[in-house]
């Protein structure tokens, strides 16, 4: 007897519930990959119109250049749907707009997943919008974001989140999210993941992050852990430079590596501070992101101005390691904070040390009250470097050691820019502002 494909996926699709299951149970350390083959069944099913569901995975938001009137919307599928789109309208009306998003092939770790994108840009600044992503006749559920207006603006920072374990980097960002909900935008800091060829690991990061990505934008920054291989051997950061589609840039070629945006009378500049991974791939690459910070800075008019930087920009002794370092300046501090001087850069944040420092202002390499402030975010992650560092000369405030997970909040008015540190549970480490 010849069994139709639909008998077949009704038989095969439970029996690969069950075994996943099974897996899940008594094999330690399979929780990921049975995620994964659920991803793949529900897909199947979505494809085939089996269930209500749509084959839409890791569905987020990205900054553009001007949120007021675009936003980008990303997702994956397990299938290829060409015919991907979204559609998009003011919160609860009956009316609604559809664009085409495009259907990009990517293959990584022997995974495959398509990668949808549409940028909308005839949006109204500080309306309530919805929208859904789909293909064929399924849609998923409608999704709410706002464009905006104004000057006054809150977003949330996240140090790096790169785990073992990315539970523990959920038990920081979900409770963030949670008492933040006002938050317009969401900055992360760079090493979001642990391995950045790693698929798995970039699944259990969009899951965690998944039901605030999907309603503010990211802001991501890449770390020196998005250029690594599954043999921790450096290469191009293949998966981050596809999953995120960023603001444009010149030279084309650094797309996705650095870029600019503005919100509100801010401009930010995020820096790509991989020189010496990448060097072997660009060996141009630091003069040309000079030369295009340089132009970038000259071009704004905004009234602030915020660097975001992975590599921290000083340099720390050693707490508890044998070998001597001497305290001073990165080579990304020698190389961008003269710049940053030059420029009148207001606030630096910078992560990749795993502890949260506020320095206070500094110019010229020394304290000083006109120069940029400069705050190393935390970590976010369970990877943690406890009482690694020895306080530095510059520092104003060090977390309590040994450290544990923390985020931040960035509020925006029209003098002033707050930056604040908390634990999970909410509690308030530290605060500091700059007014102008």
């Amino acid at each position: 007897m010849k069994l139709s494909k639909k008998t077949i996926l009704k038989i095969v699709i439970p029996a690969v519930v069950i075994a996943c299951t099974a897996v899940y149970a008594f094999v330690p350390g399979a929780k990921t990959v049975t995620h994964q083959g659920v991803r793949a069944t529900k897909a199947i099913a979505a494809h085939y119109e089996l269930t209500d569901s749509v084959d839409a995975m890791n569905i987020r938001q990205v900054i553009t250049k001007d949120s007021t009137t675009t936003r980008t919307f990303m997702w994956q599928s397990q299938l290829e749907e060409t015919d991907a789109v979204i559609e998009y309208r003011i919160k609860d009306s009956d009316d609604a707009l559809s664009l085409p998003a495009t259907n990009e092939t990517f293959t990584d770790d022997h995974t495959t997943t398509y990668i949808h994108t549409a940028t909308v840009s005839d949006l109204q600044p500080g309306s309530d919008y919805e929208y859904r992503v789909g293909y064929s006749k399924k849609r998923s559920d409608w999704i709410p974001f706002r464009t905006a207006a104004g000057n006054d603006f809150k977003a949330l920072v996240f140090p790096d989140s790169q785990s073992s374990d990315y539970s523990v980097w959920a038990q920081t960002e979900t409770p963030a999210w949670q008492a933040h909900q006002d938050a317009q935008f969401f900055i992360s800091m760079g090493d979001l993941v642990d391995n950045g060829q790693d698929h798995y690991q970039w699944n259990a990061w969009f899951d965690v992050v998944g039901p605030m990505i999907s309603r503010i934008p990211v802001v991501p920054i890449m770390g020196n852990h998005e250029t690594y291989d599954m043999d921790w051997k450096v290469r191009m950061p293949e998966a981050y430079l596809h999953l995120f589609d960023l603001p444009k840039i010149t030279p084309e070629k650094y797309q996705n590596q650095y870029y600019s945006f503005d919100y509100g009378d801010v401009h930010f500049v995020v820096l790509n501070t991989q020189m010496n991974e990448l060097e072997e791939f660009q060996p141009d690459m630091q003069a040309d992101e000079i030369a295009w910070f340089k132009k970038d800075m000259a071009a704004t008019t905004k009234k602030w101005k915020v660097v975001l930087m992975h590599k921290d920009p000083l340099q720390y002794s050693f707490n508890n390691r044998p070998q001597p370092r001497a305290e001073g300046f990165s080579p990304e501090g020698e190389t961008w904070m003269p710049l940053f001087d030059q420029y009148h850069v207001d606030v630096v944040l910078s992560a990749h040390l795993h502890t949260y420092r506020n320095r206070g202002h500094i110019r010229n390499f020394q304290r000083d009250d006109s120069g940029p402030l400069y705050i190393l975010t935390g970590v976010a992650g369970n990877v943690r470097y406890p009482n690694l560092w020895k306080q530095h000369a510059l520092d104003e405030y060090v977390a309590p050691q040994p450290e544990t997970d923390n985020y931040m909040t960035m509020d925006a008015s029209e003098n002033a820019l707050t930056f604040k540190a908390f634990l999970p549970s909410g509690e308030e480490l530290d605060s500091i502002s700059v007014e102008k």
